[in-house]
């Protein structure tokens, strides 16, 4: 009889939401929508808000340090050149990060402007930081304000098209990023992600050679294909499927499931979008707005 029993509370616990405490909130670049994001400020108030992965995008410069930043150029939507002028479009992609040198980026202030299709950001001066430095300075607070253990989810910037363009190719990419890594913190807190395969294929070979420490691998998608197709295209079983969250529903949640692959789609920010996609079952949502899951 206690099978039975055993085998229904597993076929019932497979259909319901995710317990609280097992649902990863995942600060999209820190904290988009309240804090300039990808920046020391927005790492720090995401952590105050309670999430339990800090996400974040990652390039190179041309003297090869690995600086978080989501473009590989100064936006104009929120950038401030070294003498306080605001970037403009025309000059923007022009202003390529793989082209300069760290010293030369750090005097760009990425946070007073604001952005404003995120009203709530507050205005900030702020600037690109290292990931070094990120992970250096938020291991710190962590331990200055005795936070549980949370973990850095780390998207390379990448796309074939711009190898030695805007950025180096992947075996490069990856070798600085992981250098930082094994310096500043534990692999099992550490989740890769990118939307080119190559950087995970890469990543995943060095794995297995014994090269890198094992850590989580995450397959960004934003195609119409299946599940099914982009995990063929990898050429493995990645640990997170992260799909746009239009491009996911419930079946192919519980398929991704069965081959005990966790779902965690971005950017949801809408509290409707929120409660669907966790009545759904998703293990996690990568969010602007930190708070307003914690509210629901």
């Amino acid at each position: 009889m206690p099978s039975v029993v055993l085998l229904v509370y597993l076929i019932v616990r497979s259909f319901s939401p995710p317990d609280s405490a097992d649902f990863d909130i995942q600060g999209h670049r820190g904290c988009r929508g309240l804090m300039p994001e990808n920046t020391l400020p927005a790492f720090q108030k995401a952590l105050d808000l309670g999430v339990t992965t800090l996400e974040m995008d990652v390039v190179v410069t041309r003297d090869n340090q690995v600086v978080v930043s989501h473009e590989s150029y100064f936006s104009a939507a929120y950038s401030l050149g070294p003498d306080g002028s605001p970037v403009n479009k025309k000059e923007q992609k022009s202003l390529l990060l793989y082209q300069m040198d760290y010293a030369t980026i750090r005097q760009y202030d990425v946070g007073s402007r604001g952005n404003a299709a995120y009203p709530e950001q507050e205005k900030i001066k702020a600037y690109k930081p290292l990931l070094s430095e990120v992970i250096h300075h938020l291991e710190s607070y962590k331990k200055a304000k005795n936070l549980p253990d949370f973990s850095y989810s780390i998207e390379l910037k990448s796309n074939p098209s711009n190898y030695n363009k805007s950025q180096p190719e992947p075996a490069r990419f990856c070798n600085l990023v992981q250098a930082v890594i094994k310096k500043t913190v534990s692999n099992e807190r550490i989740v890769i992600q990118s939307f080119d395969f190559n950087i995970l294929q890469y990543w995943k070979q060095q794995i297995k050679a014994g090269t890198y420490p094992n850590c989580r691998l995450s397959a960004l998608v934003e195609n119409l294909r299946s599940p099914e197709k982009n995990i063929a295209d990898l050429g493995f079983k990645p640990d997170i499927y992260s799909p746009h969250f239009r491009l996911i529903n419930k079946s192919k949640i519980t398929r991704l499931h069965e081959l005990t692959i966790k779902v965690i789609p971005w950017t949801v920010n809408q509290p409707s979008d929120i409660k669907r996609l966790k009545s759904w079952g998703v293990d996690g949502l990568i969010t602007d707005y930190p708070n307003r899951l914690s509210s629901l």
